[in-house]
């Protein structure tokens, strides 16, 4: 009996020793458990959709208003050249004389031939008079008649080819004195004083190019174009209120040219090999300040979306899967979303689909905050706004 009693005892002693130590470690982490962590804080801009101007950056290269290649129209030697190389003409304005003798000999040998003609047919009036009279009264024959009748048509029209040939000297005459057939600048003279030239010849003798107005050709991808009449055609986006597309100029010193353009046409085709129409504007150039042949970067406005989204680009990053992904905070946790972006605005994305109005997207404190996270919410909308009036431009360059 005595070691049931003691193996009871042992139990209950046992028991006791252990709640003991329960209640012990149970009051010492009562004691010391640490606070409840803080949430993490994140800074976010909300989307807000705006009015935001489309346009295309499209680099290409001036041309010239109006060319034109100075070429004799008569063969002679160059007396003189009556410009100054590289200065403004006008219409009209000389620029080269040639040896006019041969020319001059030319006129005054077609206007005798015609004073002869006009004297010939003088007579065959006075013959065909008489002859007509005497054919009445069967003086002569009405073969005789007909014969002077004859010779008067042949008088007459000797005398209009030699007024032809007269007028033909006067104007070989008056090539041997070259002028200019538009206004603009004048480049260098490819003949001295001496030279002999030759109607028609392939080398020009000098160029004339008008510089006001100057044309800027440009090229768009197929691609881009299409996809903006496809917007302009949902009406996701809208024209300008003038209709009309706005061009400035980016120069290649990286300045903004100080004159707004007008585009003149867009391509008809499609340039098989390179996948681009061919756009054509107009700029005021009245300080010449543009020559052909520069390279220049042409801002095209093309449409207006009412409802663009931007968000800073510093928001954007890519997955492991390489998605574009943001993250935002939902219900006051951090959720992750992919969207897609178009184009850029200064140092913001324009986001084409993912977001919407009101949403909340993080710019900082995102990156090492897992997603489900609870997190405080401060404000950054004041951030990383662009400029007033920046326009969205497309986010590669090609030359035409």
């Amino acid at each position: 009996m005595s070691s049931k009693i003691f193996a009871k005892y042992l139990m209950t002693l046992t028991f006791v020793i252990y709640a003991a130590l329960i209640g012990l470690l149970s009051g010492c982490s009562d004691g010391n458990s640490p606070p409840a962590a803080e949430k993490p804080t994140v800074s976010v801009v909300t989307v807000k959709p705006r009015s935001q101007s489309l346009t295309t950056e499209l680099a290409g290269r001036t041309k010239a208003f109006m060319v034109a290649e100075i070429r004799p129209q008569v063969s002679g030697i160059v007396q003189q050249r009556l410009f100054v190389e590289g200065a403004e003409i006008k219409a009209g304005q000389p620029l080269y004389q040639l040896d006019s003798a041969t020319y001059q000999a030319a006129l005054a040998e077609s206007q005798a031939t015609l004073a002869k003609s006009r004297a010939t047919l003088k007579s065959a009036q006075a013959t065909a008079k008489r002859d007509v009279q005497l054919a009445r009264i069967d003086a002569i024959s009405q073969q005789d008649k007909e014969d002077a009748e004859a010779s008067l048509l042949t008088a007459a029209a000797e005398v209009k080819v030699a007024e032809a040939d007269v007028q033909t000297a006067r104007i070989n005459l008056a090539y041997t004195r070259i002028t200019a057939p538009i206004s603009g600048r004048i480049e260098t003279s490819t003949v001295t004083p001496g030279a002999l030239v030759v109607a028609q010849q392939d080398t020009a003798l000098t160029t004339v190019q008008q510089l006001d107005p100057i044309y800027v050709d440009v090229t768009q991808s197929t691609t881009e174009l299409l996809r903006l009449k496809r917007d302009l055609a949902s009406g996701k986006l809208q024209t300008n209120s003038d209709g009309e597309a706005r061009i400035t100029l980016k120069l290649d010193d990286g300045s903004t040219y100080n004159q707004d353009g007008r585009l003149q046409f867009s391509g008809v085709s499609v340039n098989e090999g390179t996948g681009t129409v061919t756009l054509r504007a107009s700029f005021a150039n009245p300080e010449r300040l543009l020559l052909p042949g520069m390279y220049v970067v042409a801002v095209l406005e093309q449409a207006q979306d009412q409802n663009a989204i931007l968000i800073p680009q510093k928001a954007v990053t890519r997955s492991a899967s390489g998605q574009t992904t943001v993250l935002l905070v939902v219900d006051g946790k951090i959720e992750q979303r992919v969207i897609s972006v178009d184009r850029t605005v200064g140092n913001q994305w324009w986001v084409s689909s993912g977001l919407k109005a009101n949403d909340q997207v993080v710019v900082e404190g995102g990156q090492k905050t897992p997603v489900g996270t609870e997190v405080t919410v401060q404000s950054a909308d004041n951030a990383d706004l662009p400029a007033s009036g920046t326009a969205a431009t497309a986010a590669t360059v090609k030359e035409g």
